[in-house]
């Protein structure tokens, strides 16, 4: 066991600049043995060194067994100080030189070299790309086959944490390999890897591209396999790629629903949000709607109050797309939503009752709401002590009063305030489009073009 570093430090330095390239090998394989005990700071001494070896010397083995040593300090210390370290002393640029004509082992261990300093250093990302790197990574993953090919995918997804990598990565023919990342490689490199695909998929003619190359079912399979964190990237990369109109009805084919709805169970904020959106934009199909109603009033039908909630505040989105209507009213939803606004929580009959007031736009659905008992529930909760419940409330009953069929049934909340007051409002909302209206009529093109008030 080493107890006097400076001693053994200063006899590497002596070593290494022997002549012999035997010794060099061995001096520097011994620095990689000890690297998980050596002192940081003794470490960080020797890494200027290990890298002018690793440019200047004529010997292979040398450079190797450089980059070996490279590679193995890379991991140490706090965070990703030696990885820095090691990119500030420029040892990136000669590993990237080297690449280009090694071969055998000597690939392996540049590549692994590489694949470390990009890792564990965020820095050494920019040096990469600054220095070629993303091309020949590219370019080495056309060619490469074999267990290497999984480093430089990882490497590759490292590099696309970096923006200006997402935006060129399309012209260079990368999004395949992209794409292969999100399904092979470590855990941390796949939810990168699904995290540029997100990124890059927000261009809508990228998304065709990505539905193309297979990427619905690797987020699918990484959605499956991955923890809280990585299901929520995977969760919103396959959302994005599943808008393009090609996607929405493989999507649901492929199980990917269910996915949404365990997410939706997971009771964070981000993976409400997901799922939110994704099944909005599924719910154009209409084997998609029936089946997401279906779910959503599962959980209605549950004990966890969170959940319930999310759903209810789905189905109010879902509720005011035309097409989705009849298939929530079909999914038996309507009387379990009435029943929750009776005796739900707070949050659940908040949410709930956002639903049941859109709800009440259709004729179908209020004839329904009706049989379900939800006229005395609307009417006593006009007074309830929590204002977006009774605004709620108010909203659904005055869409009641305008169908002549069932302006009886609520004759008692005529008197109550609050259905005033949002009377009185809808009333102030339709005459100020009225004035807008006419304001538009009379002005002219010109008016807009050249008046900069009007701009």
């Amino acid at each position: 066991m080493i107890t006097n570093w400076e001693e053994s430090f200063n006899l590497f330095q002596k070593v290494v600049s022997s002549s012999s390239k035997a010794v060099q090998i061995r001096a520097l394989m011994k620095v990689a043995h000890l690297s998980n005990s050596a002192p940081a700071d003794a470490l960080a001494r020797a890494v200027p060194i290990i890298t002018q070896i690793l440019g200047s010397s004529s010997s292979p083995s040398v450079q190797e067994a450089s980059a070996y040593c490279l590679k193995r300090i890379a991991h140490q210390g706090n965070g990703d100080r030696m990885a820095t370290l090691i990119g500030q002393y420029g040892a990136i640029p000669i590993i990237l030189r080297l690449l280009q004509h090694s071969e055998d082992s000597f690939q392996w261990v540049l590549v692994k070299c590489l694949w470390s300093l990009v890792t564990f250093g965020k820095h050494n990302r920019v040096i990469v790309v600054r220095n070629g790197g993303l091309e020949m990574v590219i370019s080495m993953l056309g060619l490469c086959t074999g267990s290497m090919r999984r480093y430089l995918l990882e490497i590759l997804s490292a590099l696309t944490l970096l923006r200006g990598v997402r935006r060129v990565i399309m012209s260079l023919e990368g999004l395949r390999f992209l794409v292969e990342a999100v399904k092979f490689g470590g855990m941390a490199s796949r939810e990168r890897a699904a995290h540029a695909v997100g990124c890059v998929g927000v261009v809508k003619a990228v998304r065709r591209k990505l539905f193309d190359l297979g990427a619905m079912q690797m987020l699918i399979e990484l959605f499956r396999e991955g923890d809280a964190s990585t299901k929520l990237v995977a969760g919103n990369a396959l959302g994005v790629v599943s808008s393009h109109i090609a996607c929405i009805r493989p999507f649901a084919q492929a199980g990917a629903i269910p996915l949404y709805v365990e997410l939706l169970k997971g009771h964070d904020p981000i993976g409400n949000e997901i799922a939110e959106d994704v099944f909005c934009v599924l719910a154009v199909a209409e084997v998609n709607a029936v089946a997401i109603a279906e779910h959503l009033v599962l959980i209605l039908k549950g004990n966890d109050e969170e959940a319930k909630a999310a759903a209810a505040d789905i189905l109010w989105d879902l509720s005011s797309y035309n097409h989705s209507v009849p298939f929530i009213r079909n999914s038996g939803a309507i009387p379990i939503l009435v029943q929750l606004l009776r005796n739900g929580s707070s949050e659940v009959r908040e949410k709930v009752s956002g639903a049941i007031a859109q709800l009440s736009y259709s004729a179908g659905n209020r004839a329904a709401l009706v049989e379900a008992g939800a006229v005395p529930v609307l009417i006593d909760t006009l007074v309830d002590e929590l204002e977006g419940l009774r605004e709620n409330a108010a909203e659904a009953l005055i869409s009641f009063s305008e169908d002549a069929s069932l302006r009886n049934r609520i004759s008692e909340a005529f008197t109550v305030t609050s259905f005033q007051e949002m009377q009185n409002r809808l009333v102030e909302i339709q005459n100020s489009d009225v004035h807008m209206s006419r304001s538009l009529r009379q002005m002219s093109i010109e008016h807009l073009t050249w008046d900069p008030d009007m701009i």
